[in-house]
């Protein structure tokens, strides 16, 4: 069992950012200290919300408590996501100096997606390509977010398997590039592709299902499931297929309720035991 500080946005209702994570990191047997960066009613995607952006000084002040508990002496690893304000960052990268030396960050760059561009405030994205890269160790950006963080285009695998490592020299030992479409994709398909600084590079393929509108928080669980098996000492192909295989499931189950939401509490047997998947190693 390992101890995760996880810093994103909360919602009453439904499931994206710390509630698409806690959870899964649970089921898979860490303990996780949440701060939430938001508190809104439900998420953005419905249209209308009522909530606030908590403040830096409020995250601050939690960050604070929490380190006379002992809480940050004892984390194995840093969790963040979405920011609703960029002196957040400010206090995530001061956080990561309070932080045991080996303590893991995953970077969820949270800036946009294709077809919409960017959805975050000004000076976010440029925190994520300047400041947050060279100090993560993992980051988890979409194709979109990944072509920003790079100042590549991907168009093909091999310029994906380039982009991946471009960001390698910028900093992230792992890269998983979470939803990757190329000229190579089937239109019924969606692929993952995971990399290493030391070469290693992994691709799986799981099949497109047609949910419309697509469920928000897909994203924060997929980070939260990759960090957690890499706690647990899987092999980068493994913590890849296992990821891929459980964000299946749960949007399978998802769509076979009709729901707006993710499933996820139905799929949580998916995250402790997922069905096996073919990785294709590069």
């Amino acid at each position: 069992m390992k101890q995760i500080l996880s810093i994103q946005s909360h919602v009453a209702y439904g499931y994206v950012g710390n509630r698409a994570a806690v959870f899964p990191l649970q089921r898979l047997g860490h303990e996780v200290t949440a701060v939430n960066t938001v508190q809104f009613s439900n998420h953005t995607g419905y249209g209308e919300w009522t909530g606030e952006v908590l403040s830096a000084g409020h995250i601050e002040a939690i960050v604070e408590g929490l380190d006379k508990r002992g809480a940050l002496a004892s984390a194995d690893a840093l969790l963040t996501g979405y920011l609703g304000d960029p002196a957040i960052g400010d206090i995530i990268i001061s956080l990561l100096d309070r932080l045991p030396k080996d303590a893991l960050w995953l970077c969820d760059p949270v800036m946009g997606d294709v077809g919409r561009g960017f959805f975050v405030r000004p000076g976010i994205p440029e925190f994520f390509r300047d400041r947050a890269l060279p100090r993560a160790g993992i980051i988890t950006p979409n194709q979109f977010e990944l072509e920003f963080l790079t100042g590549r285009t991907i168009t093909t695998l091999e310029e994906a398997r380039a982009a991946c490592r471009s960001a390698h020299e910028m900093g992230p030992e792992i890269v998983l590039l979470t939803s990757l479409i190329h000229d190579k994709t089937g239109d019924d398909e969606i692929q993952m592709l995971a990399s290493h600084r030391f070469g290693e590079q992994a691709l799986v393929s799981t099949p497109r299902l047609a949910i419309n509108p697509a469920p928000n928080g897909a994203g924060d669980c997929t980070s939260a499931l990759f960090l957690a098996h890499r706690l647990s000492s899987a092999s980068l192909a493994d913590s890849l297929a296992r990821t891929a295989s459980s964000i299946f499931a749960l949007f399978d189950k998802t769509m076979k309720a009709g729901r707006r939401e993710l499933h996820l509490i139905a799929a949580q047997d998916d995250f402790a035991n997922p069905a096996a998947l073919d990785v294709t190693l590069l």
